[in-house]
């Protein structure tokens, strides 16, 4: 199993940024997609972004499109999370996840590997 470490959570203002960072304990990307959750409390685990194995493609809940941007670096093995424009709906702990499904990556249940979680607060 990949060991993922996430850092970079925090509280931020309305309409603030934060990138998140996903270190893999893999030497090299594995060619399976990587991705981020989040878990808002009350609320089910969701997909927020992947990102295919090559990096080409990238998949966005329709609730972040345009404010986040998943990236890779190959040179560092890190997924990272750049998260701009947040709002307070978008307060949750936020998980990365690797060994993801080929196709829809949004069932939670399809991926092998999860980190610990970082949370991220929005506030008004």
């Amino acid at each position: 199993q990949v060991q993922l470490t996430e850092s970079g959570g925090g509280l931020v203002q309305t309409g603030g940024s934060l990138r998140l960072s996903c270190a893999s304990s893999e030497r090299r990307f594995s060619s399976a997609p990587m991705g981020w959750f989040r878990r808002a409390p009350g609320k089910e685990r969701e997909i927020v972004a992947a990102i295919s194995w090559s990096g080409n493609s990238a998949y966005y809940a329709d609730s972040v499109k345009g404010r986040f941007t998943i990236s890779k670096d190959y040179a560092k093995n890190t997924v990272s999370l750049q998260m701009n424009d947040l709002q307070p709906e978008d307060t949750a702990v936020y998980y990365c996840a690797a060994q993801g499904p080929d196709g829809d990556p949004s069932d939670a249940t399809r991926w092998g590997s999860w980190g610990q979680g970082t949370q991220v607060t929005v506030v008004s």
